[in-house]
C-alpha cells in the first residue's frame, strides 16, 4: 500500500458516511471493491440499527430562536419550561433539574442522562464546537437507545457560542420543538478472510463510518486503509493463524458494528485468539500508542518489540473507546493502535477531520509497524497472549459499558 494509493483512497472517501446511511453503504461497497482488486473476497454483512429522520427542530430562548439540531431518537413533541444550567452533578445541583429544560456541558452520556431524567428534567440542551473557532457548526447527535431505555425527553444540540450567550444573557425560559420519524434501519460490516495453517483466527478491525460533520479521514478511514495494507501483505506471505478483517459500521453510534459482529459470531469467538484494532493512524502530528485490553504482559511485549523494530510508541493497559472493546468484553484479548494528535493540530468528530491532516508517508510507516507486529502474532506456533481478560480490565469494561458507575 504505497503513498499514492493511500491518498487516492482518502480522496475517494472524502464525504460524510454516518452509520446506517446510504453514504455508509456506498463506502462499504467501495471497500469491498478495493478488496476485490487485491484478490480478496469480501462480503457485506447487514445488521439492524435504530434510525430517525428529523422533520423539524426548534429551540427558543426567552422567545428568540436559537439555531439547533434535534436529537435523533429523542421522540417528538413540544415542551416549554424554565432553563437550568447544570454545572455539577452533586445531589443538590441535580435536585434543581425538576421541571426544567437542562443545559449541560459536553456530551449527553449515559449517567448524565439517567441523572437528569431521574431528577425530573423535562428536556435538555447540549452544545459542541469551539467558542474560538469562526464556524457555527452543530453536530447531529442522537439519544442512543441504551441511554434512554425508552425514557425519552426532548433534546437539542447547539453551538458553543450560543450556549455562552444564553447563559451570559441570563435566559429564563426555553422551548424545544422536535418532530421526527423513528424506524429500524440497516448498517453494515465488511468482512474478509485469509486462511492460514490453522482454523484459529486473529481478527483485525477498523471502523469506516463517520460523524455527521466529518469526512472522517483521520477518524477512521486511516484505520480502514491500514486494514487494507495489512491484508495486502498477508495475501502474498504465508502465516500460521487464519486472519479475519472486519471494517465495522456504526462505530460512531456506540460501537454498533463490532457489537453486532460479536453477537452474531459468538460461537466463532472461541477460535479467535486476538483482536488487533486500528483507530486513527497516519496523522501528520501526534504520538503512536497501543492500548491493550489484555494481560499486562502484552504491554511489555509491544514495548520491547517496538524498541527492537525501531519505532516510537507509548503503550498502556486500558480500555480503548473503539471496536476492540466488544471483543475484549467477550473474552478476546485486544490491542488498539492509534496515532493521537494534539487537539490544536488535528481534531475529530467535526468538519476539520479531512485528508489535509493526513500524511501518506506516515500512514505507510504506521501500517508497516502494525503489519510487522501482526506478522509475529500470525506466525506464532501458539499465540503468546493469554486468552483471559484480567480482573482490572473487566472492571474497566463494566464502567465503560455502563454496567457499573465509576466512583467519583
Amino acid at each position: 500500500m504505497n503513498t499514492q494509493k493511500i491518498m487516492k483512497i482518502f480522496e475517494d472517501t472524502a464525504y460524510v458516511r454516518m452509520g446506517g446511511s446510504d453514504a455508509e453503504l456506498k463506502c462499504a461497497e467501495y471497500i469491498k471493491s478495493l478488496c476485490a482488486e487485491m484478490g480478496l473476497e469480501a462480503k457485506i454483512e447487514d445488521f439492524e440499527v435504530d434510525m430517525a429522520n428529523i422533520k423539524t427542530a426548534h429551540l427558543y430562548a426567552d422567545g428568540e430562536e436559537i439555531t439547533c439540531k434535534g436529537y435523533l431518537l429523542c421522540g417528538s413533541g413540544e415542551i416549554e419550561a424554565p432553563l437550568y444550567y447544570l454545572t455539577n452533578t452533586d445531589k443538590y445541583s441535580l435536585s434543581l433539574c425538576k421541571g426544567k429544560i437542562v443545559l449541560v456541558d459536553g456530551y449527553m452520556g449515559y449517567w448524565m442522562y439517567r441523572d437528569i431524567f431521574e431528577a425530573g428534567a423535562v428536556g435538555f440542551i447540549t452544545y459542541d464546537g469551539n467558542a474560538n473557532y469562526v464556524d457555527k457548526d452543530i453536530d447531529q447527535r442522537e439519544l442512543r437507545p441504551h441511554v434512554s431505555k425508552g425514557d425519552k425527553i426532548l433534546g437539542v444540540n447547539i453551538n458553543a457560542k450560543d450556549a455562552i450567550r444564553i447563559i451570559n444573557e441570563g435566559v429564563k425560559t426555553a422551548k424545544i420543538v422536535v418532530v421526527q420519524d423513528e424506524y429500524k434501519g440497516v448498517s453494515r460490516n465488511v468482512i474478509a478472510d485469509i486462511k492460514g495453517s490453522t482454523d484459529e483466527y486473529i481478527v483485525f478491525t477498523a471502523h469506516y463510518d463517520s460523524t455527521s460533520l466529518s469526512q472522517g479521514a483521520y477518524d477512521n478511514m486511516s484505520g480502514s486503509i491500514g486494514l487494507l495494507g495489512i491484508a495486502e501483505y498477508f495475501l502474498s506471505n504465508l502465516h500460521n493463524y487464519s486472519l479475519r478483517f472486519i471494517w465495522c459500521g456504526s462505530e460512531e453510534r456506540g460501537l454498533l458494528g463490532s457489537k453486532a459482529y460479536v453477537n452474531a459470531h459468538e460461537s466463532e469467538l472461541e477460535k479467535t485468539v486476538l483482536n488487533i484494532n486500528l483507530d486513527m493512524i497516519g496523522c501528520i502530528m501526534g504520538k503512536f500508542i497501543a492500548c491493550c485490553t489484555a494481560e499486562e504482559a502484552l504491554v511489555h511485549y509491544i514495548n520491547y518489540y517496538a524498541s527492537e523494530y525501531g519505532f516510537g510508541i507509548a503503550t498502556r493497559q486500558d480500555v480503548y473507546s473503539s471496536d476492540s472493546t466488544p471483543f475484549a468484553d467477550k473474552g478476546v484479548p485486544a490491542v488498539s493502535f492509534a496515532r493521537i494528535a494534539p487537539n490544536n493540530t488535528a481534531t475529530i468528530h467535526n468538519s476539520y477531520d479531512t485528508m489535509a491532516v493526513m500524511k501518506g508517508e506516515q500512514m505507510e510507516s504506521d501500517i508497516d509497524f502494525i503489519t510487522s507486529f501482526a506478522c509475529r502474532m500470525a506466525n506464532a506456533c501458539r499465540c503468546p497472549v493469554d486468552k483471559k481478560i484480567p480482573d482490572n480490565m473487566k472492571d474497566k469494561l463494566d464502567i465503560y459499558l455502563t454496567r457499573k458507575r465509576a466512583s467519583k
